[in-house]
């Protein structure tokens, strides 16, 4: 019984892929039926494709890496003095951690507060500066037809312009545009996680563009980093340094006034001690300005040393140089891959339709 019944299996899969080989067959006679069709939509679809190569401007891509420097703190001597300052309720500052490091700093690099500023920045182009968003538009032309438009005729944007004061179209065009950068053309990576080297790239089709803006965008996020980072550190010097300024002015102001009171008593009758009262009092107010001021410059000096190391380095590796990369689809790839596509998809629509038409009848 159960030879049987795998004699029955193998005669229906045999019956099966006989099927299949005639199903195969008839397709394929079908198909010879339309390589007229088929051929001619081959043609069209590589013609198609070579004319897209042909007139396709190739695609510049300027590429920047970068190492982050950052001294890590809370180690060594400096680790034990700022806990001993902090026992007196004397903030100097600690590191700020990883808030902006890692992939944060990628996310950071592609904010668009950040690609805004570099739109923003500076070009030089034929002996002029103009911001790089207005050179975007030149070369790529998107300015025609704006003298047509009362809301966009006259509209640009100034080199280092305030970006609180624009109207509403400049703030819509900027944030378009910010957004397509972001999205499709710039792109901030890191290799490894355990190596602190990003690389940016941007790509362009105008070379001169693709190279500034990447150049740009990592000054502008160094400037930005090192100002986030390093703000309290900045704002603990200051009123160190402002302290100690108050009381050098009062040390100086009290020697003054020994000086004035010893003046006062000079050649006075020893008996008459009151009289030396004044002068006294101001030693008192020079010996209490000079400990607070040695105890503030110690302070405010160990406070600059750690402003010093909490202050992050984004150093260059490696720069973009011209002549950039450059990328374009070869001629001779869009033929074939355009005639096969269409081809293809020609293939496709002949079956399905046919497919249809038997459905239905």
């Amino acid at each position: 019984m159960a030879e049987q019944n795998s004699t029955v299996q193998i005669e229906n899969d045999e019956i099966s892929l006989k099927e299949l080989i005639m199903k195969i067959k008839e397709w394929y006679q079908f198909l010879l039926t339309k390589w007229k069709l088929i051929l001619l939509a081959g043609i069209i679809g590589g013609l198609i494709g070579f004319t897209y190569a042909f007139f396709q401007k190739p695609t510049y891509k300027a590429a920047l890496t970068f190492a982050l420097e950052e001294e890590k703190s809370g180690g060594g001597g400096l680790g034990g003095a700022l806990g001993l300052a902090s026992q007196f309720g004397i903030d100097l500052g600690s590191s700020g951690g990883g808030a902006f490091s890692g992939a944060n700093l990628i996310e950071l690099m592609k904010s668009r507060k950040l690609v805004e500023k570099t739109l923003l920045s500076p070009i030089e182009v034929n002996g002029k500066t103009k911001s790089l968003v207005e050179y975007y538009l030149e070369f790529n032309e998107m300015k025609k037809g704006w003298d047509e438009k009362p809301l966009l005729k006259n509209l640009n944007f100034p080199v280092d312009a305030d970006r609180t004061h624009f109207t509403l179209q400049q703030d819509s065009i900027l944030k378009n545009l910010s957004a397509g950068f972001i999205k499709t053309d710039l792109v901030i990576s890191q290799k490894d996680k355990k190596v602190s080297i990003l690389s940016i790239e941007m790509n362009s089709i105008n070379e001169q563009f693709a190279k500034v803006f990447c150049e740009t965008i990592a000054k502008e996020t160094s400037e930005y980093y090192v100002e986030i980072k390093s703000k309290k550190s900045k704002m603990n010097v200051e009123i160190l340094q402002h302290q100690a300024d108050s009381i050098r002015a009062e040390l100086n102001s009290a020697i003054t006034g020994v000086a004035a009171a010893s003046d006062n008593v000079f050649n006075l009758n020893s008996a008459m001690n009151v009289k030396r009262t004044p002068s006294a009092r101001r030693q008192v107010d020079v010996q209490a300005n000079t400990a607070i001021l040695t105890q503030l410059v110690g302070n405010l000096e160990l406070a600059k040393v750690t402003l010093r190391k909490e202050t992050p380095l984004l150093q260059i590796i490696d720069r973009p140089i011209f002549p950039l990369e450059k990328e374009k689809v070869g001629k001779l790839k869009s033929l074939i891959l355009g005639g096969f596509l269409a081809g293809f998809l020609t293939i496709l629509y002949l079956v399905f339709s046919s497919l249809y038409k038997k459905l239905i009848a």
